[in-house]
């Protein structure tokens, strides 16, 4: 039997996903056994007010209305799962030394770290649903394959729209040129996906909406990080400065996600335990492939299931994830 480390052997980070991470009902197995997480949505649909009744019963619907892969399901919803599950693992007494949020998971990680009241950050994601709602159709490609792969393909506004990993890249842009990228792409051989998305995040298509965003961010009050938060944006630590830079957020939708250089940056700061926060296991996958993770030397866990499922689907993920923090030395209430 192998015993258990006296101490925690590795601090926690905790990583946020974003769009594409989207399913219907995610989480909400967790809503009749944990309070601290029903609480915690509870807060996120309060601060919406009328609009956060709605989101609730889109939320719990089997088919909900917009679908999920929609702005108006996806951006909201994601924040708060993410958000009402890092509020859980903070209620286990566990405090993370890291954040790192992939898009719309950045805005709840930067809720955690202290940067914006949860009231603000509320109203800052349903301006940014309503602005790409406005913007040019448009899409988002993944593709297993790397940046320097991609370049003969980039153009007609088609960009890299986030870096994942070494041999994981997305695109992103208007749907035409981006529908003719992915047909070249498949039939030269390249794995690729459609991203659930019907929005071009993390493209300049996203630019002209965004205008005058700063106005609405720059009433709100910002705060420096009071945990270390890793911007997706530098792939480094955010500075004081950039989070109470209205500009920093009001772009950071058409900016590109450099997800894999900042889990570079985090973990090069030292041994971790990476706990996903949020729907699915998207971003610990990608972890996974970290050669301090492969090596042994850092660990990752997630609080969802890999794929969308049942209630006690959602209930076992989250035991499982538990027992790992266990394993690692940490001394959970129950």
């Amino acid at each position: 039997m192998t015993s258990r480390p006296a101490v925690p052997s590795r601090p926690v980070a905790l990583l946020l996903p974003g769009q594409g991470s989207q399913y219907a009902r995610m989480a909400a197995g967790l809503l009749p056994c944990e309070p601290v997480f029903a609480e915690a949505m509870d807060e996120v649909f309060t601060a919406w007010g009328d609009a956060g009744r709605g989101l609730r019963a889109q939320w719990l619907a089997e088919r909900p209305e917009p679908p999920c892969d929609h702005a108006a399901f996806a951006q909201p919803l994601l924040f708060a799962v993410d958000y009402a599950l890092g509020r859980l693992v903070r209620s286990w007494g566990i405090e993370p030394v890291a954040l790192l949020g992939h898009s719309v998971g950045e805005v709840a990680a930067a809720v955690l770290a202290g940067v914006f009241r949860l009231d603000d950050a509320a109203r800052l994601v349903a301006d940014r649903v309503a602005r790409s709602a406005r913007a040019e159709e448009g899409g988002m490609l993944a593709v297993a394959a790397t940046v320097e792969q991609l370049g003969p393909y980039l153009g007609e506004g088609v960009v890299i729209g986030a870096v994942n990993a070494p041999l994981a890249a997305v695109l992103a842009g208007p749907e035409a040129p981006l529908a003719k990228v992915a047909w070249r792409l498949a039939s030269e051989g390249f794995a690729c996906r459609r991203v659930p998305s019907f929005t071009a995040f993390h493209s300049p298509l996203m630019e002209p909406v965004l205008e005058g965003a700063e106005r609405m961010i720059a009433a709100a009050p910002r705060r420096a990080p009071g945990v270390r938060l890793y911007s997706g944006y530098t792939a480094a630590p955010l500075s004081a400065a950039q989070a109470v830079s209205p500009a920093y957020w009001a772009y950071q939708p058409a900016r590109p996600v450099l997800f894999w250089p900042a889990l570079e940056a985090l973990l090069a700061d030292g041994d971790k335990l990476l706990l996903e926060v949020g729907p699915g296991q998207g971003l610990a996958s990608l972890a996974r492939r970290h050669k301090a993770v492969r090596a042994g030397h850092s660990a990752v866990a997630a609080l969802s299931p890999a794929r969308p499922g049942t209630q006690e689907g959602d209930r076992q993920a989250l035991v499982k994830a538990r027992d790992v923090l266990r394993a690692e030395g940490y001394a959970l209430g129950r």
